[in-house]
């Protein structure tokens, strides 16, 4: 059996606009992570900290990449072929995206800040976000099986694990009233960047054998999230906007 390649495959085919709002909300999620990460290093407390990288978690894992990726699959077509996503790997998947991130979060903000738990902290960003990523993919499910090209692949964690660390740093590191949205932008290019590049990698072989795909259309999965996560955005920034501010974050930068 042939695999079919990009050129019968379509990956913006509801239009441009997935990839525009799918990068809106990654850029936003990614803003309000990366501050909800520095509010927790300037708190004293433990629970405070612990709500911080909680709020970081969901923001980045939560919305950032998984959601970000589903409203990107709005435009994931195979012509001639119906496409179903598994509830259970896609809930799964969010849940890897926002553990692993939260992982990483709390390395670099819950204790003194160095090069090594940057590096560390960005590979495991970077694995979160590639990690959802194909097991985001794995939720597919129609007559066929997906076939991966194994350089794009690594070439596409790669990306993610260097631009997550650059976002950490930018969040951690840069003290200049710009950093912020640098971090955000850098971060949302590591979720981006790493999913288009997946998607690269990406061809399908057809196979009549399989039985026909039982799950959720991505609409019917992406819709009720975006508007749950609309209210946990709004949530946040409402947290972030009316809590005091602490005076107490770390000085400094460990080598």
């Amino acid at each position: 059996m042939a695999s079919v390649h990009h050129d019968s495959m379509q990956h913006f085919a509801s239009g441009a606009w997935t990839l525009v709002l799918a990068f809106a909300v990654s850029v936003i999620g990614s803003l309000i992570g990366l501050s909800c990460t520095r509010r927790a290093r300037g708190e004293t407390s433990r629970a405070a900290r612990f709500r911080w990288i909680t709020f970081g978690a969901v923001a980045i894992g939560g919305v950032a990449i998984w959601l970000m990726h589903f409203i990107a699959m709005l435009g994931f077509d195979i012509p001639g072929a119906a496409i179903k996503f598994s509830t259970g790997l896609t809930a799964l998947s969010a849940l890897v995206a926002v553990v692993v991130v939260g992982i990483g979060l709390a390395l670099v903000a819950w204790s003194g800040f160095t090069r090594t738990r940057l590096v560390i902290a960005g590979v495991l960003a970077g694995t979160g976000v590639a990690g959802m990523h194909y097991l985001g993919m794995s939720a597919i499910r129609f007559k066929g099986h997906l076939n991966y090209d194994p350089s794009l692949v690594t070439l596409s964690v790669v990306i993610a694990i260097a631009a997550a660390t650059a976002a950490f740093w930018f969040t951690l590191v840069v003290k200049t009233p710009g950093a912020s949205v640098a971090a955000g932008l850098a971060m949302a290019v590591a979720v981006t960047g790493m999913h288009y590049t997946g998607m690269a990698a990406v061809s399908v072989t057809p196979d009549v054998s399989v039985p026909a795909p039982q799950g959720t259309d991505v609409f019917n999965l992406v819709f009720p999230v975006f508007v749950i996560s609309g209210v946990v955005v709004g949530a946040m920034l409402w947290t972030l906007f009316t809590t005091t501010k602490s005076l107490n974050e770390p000085a400094g930068y460990a080598r």
